[in-house]
């Protein structure tokens, strides 16, 4: 049981020095994306949802 846990952790060391790693900039840059899209999402959902609020509140209810 010891010795498979161990063949494990060894292939996964090998395995992930075969990884190509993202620079801090990258890193950095795609998490600003994400950030900025993920807020752009939100103010979209929100606008709707504030739509359909006013809609149903003034003409429905």
């Amino acid at each position: 049981m010891i010795d498979r846990l161990l063949t494990y952790i060894r292939e996964s060391r090998i395995e992930l020095q075969k990884v190509t790693w993202l620079t801090r900039t990258e890193v950095v840059r795609y998490t600003a994306a994400v950030i900025v899209v993920s807020l752009a999402i939100a103010l979209f959902l929100g606008g709707v949802d504030l739509v359909f609020s006013f809609i149903l509140t003034h003409f429905f209810l």
